[in-house]
């Protein structure tokens, strides 16, 4: 019972009943319209015989009497056709005629009307198997004769057990085909559902390196199926990176709470001075603001992940941004003795938040000044931040010469709260290229981190500084704010020549 429950309650099993039903009931449809219609025509047909015959027998009963009727009717008997004719005397008494047998309350109607009987022909025995339909006019003659002129209605009777050993042939095969297509789709279509439902069932208890089946033919399900595993992957690839942001936050963040914890119980045991007591509050509340900005950066890389910052992007000259961060930056540089550049090829015109793009720039050089100094000493190191593009892409270039970032671990740095061995010992919480990453992504772009000695495209772990390239798609539509594209054409080939 549960089984039979079960098949009835499928999909299969529903759209085969409909299509069942639909079919069925447009097939009684068609044969009824097409029957009634076909009777109709064919009725018109005979009525029209029977008129022809009985204006030819009119015509000879008026020159040659009901001797010439007579005669003209047995001619007529005598040829092979579905007429029917039959001439009584005043008595009933046949004088010639094809009807064996014509029941009397038949006879008893002469007045010319059209008349559907049932009728026993010439030759058979009077019984229900020999009856044949036929129509006919019934006429009383002078003299009390009476003349019957009809047509046998057999080819009629035919045509409908026709069409209904048709219909009847059509409902069945229309019942197999519904019987095919359940059986297909309950052992293809469903059995491919099924599969995705247990699939996700899996997914959904955990097993979050699940994945639905893809058979490869290209199917509506295949795509379907394709489109859950990418789906599944960014999941995997987020619960991936809560698991290691909780990881890190627990590590990252534990120590300076114990510190403060540690500092405020050291405190509470010395009966401190009041400058001793400020200095340690001084220096509690140092470690909480960089507690706090930690948290502060995370909920802003969530919010421009999620595309909730509020931002609204605009056509703006990327140059101009560039030029306005780089300008903050070149007094710090020139403190700190880093030789810092700016060299603008190119004013690309892109769709982007001008606050967020220029913090991301910022922190490109804050990481630069921080991190990007050589081993040796006698070096002096160097910032370059070049921009350029071409007719598809703005690239803007952060490059240094420090110790730069093995080909290895530059996927992994853009991830939350990731801090290399060899910059452990400078100030910060690892969050600086992840919402830089975030940032870019939003804007449609890519981040490539590259050894500043190599080719773009190379993959040489040659440690020769890094080189940092933001890269994000033209405003095609708006290049140079207004200025159009032969502005635009003019100053690149200037730059060019240049």
């Amino acid at each position: 019972m549960t089984a039979l429950t079960r098949i009835l309650s499928t999909t299969a099993f529903k759209l085969a009943a409909i299509y069942l039903t639909s079919f069925t009931a447009l097939s009684v449809f068609l044969f009824i319209f097409i029957s009634q219609n076909t009777d109709d025509l064919m009725n018109k047909q005979v009525v029209q015989t029977v008129d022809a015959e009985i204006q030819g027998l009119a015509e000879q009963y008026a020159q040659n009497g009901i001797n010439g009727l007579v005669v003209g009717v047995e001619r007529r008997v005598r040829s092979p056709n579905s007429n029917l004719y039959l001439i009584l005397d005043y008595s009933g008494n046949v004088i010639t005629g094809n009807i064996a047998y014509l029941p009397e309350k038949v006879l008893s109607v002469s007045d010319g009307r059209i008349q559907f009987v049932s009728y026993t022909p010439l030759g058979f025995a009077e019984t229900d198997q020999n009856k044949a339909k036929a129509i006919v006019r019934i006429f009383e003659l002078p003299g009390n004769f009476k003349l019957l002129v009809g047509r046998d209605l057999e080819d009629q009777v035919h045509l409908k057990s026709l069409l209904g050993d048709a219909l009847t042939l059509w409902l069945v095969g229309m019942v197999v085909l519904a019987g095919i297509t359940w059986f297909f789709l309950n052992r293809r279509i469903l059995k491919r559902i099924d599969n995705l439902s247990m699939s996700s069932r899996l997914i959904m208890e955990g097993d979050l390196a699940g994945r639905l089946d893809v058979t490869g033919n290209g199917d509506e399900f295949d795509r379907l199926a394709s489109n859950l595993n990418v789906m599944l992957d960014r999941i995997e690839e987020l619960m991936k990176g809560l698991k290691e942001v909780s990881d890190n936050i627990a590590h990252d963040l534990k120590t300076p709470l114990t510190r403060m914890r540690g500092r405020v119980e050291a405190a509470l045991r010395q009966n401190l001075s009041e400058n001793e007591g400020r200095e340690c509050l001084e220096e509690t509340l140092v470690e909480t603001d960089e507690l706090i900005n930690t948290f502060n950066a995370l909920l802003r890389i969530a919010r421009v992940e999620a595309g909730s910052t509020g931002a609204e992007l605009q056509s703006i000259k990327l140059g101009n941004i560039v030029k306005d961060v780089c300008e903050l930056y070149e007094p710090v540089a020139e403190d700190d003795g880093v030789e810092f550049s700016v060299s603008l090829e190119d004013e690309p015109v892109i769709e982007g938040d001008r606050e967020l793009l220029a913090q991301a720039l910022a922190n490109l050089i804050e990481n630069a000044l921080k991190y990007g100094r050589p081993t040796e000493e006698n070096i002096k190191p160097t910032i370059k931040v070049v921009l350029s593009g071409n007719d598809e892409q703005a690239i803007l270039s952060i490059e240094d010469n420090g110790a730069g970032i093995a080909a290895a671990d530059r996927e992994r740095v853009c991830n939350r709260f990731v801090r290399l061995d060899s910059s452990r010992h400078a100030p910060g919480s690892g969050l600086g290229l992840s919402l830089i990453k975030a940032v870019v992504t939003l804007h449609h772009g890519e981040l490539q981190l590259t050894s500043a000695g190599t080719a773009d495209d190379s993959e040489s772990d040659k440690q020769s500084g890094l080189r940092a390239r933001i890269v994000l798609p033209l405003n095609k539509g708006q290049r140079g704010e207004g200025e159009g594209n032969e502005a635009w054409d003019k100053a690149r080939k200037k730059n060019a020549t240049s």
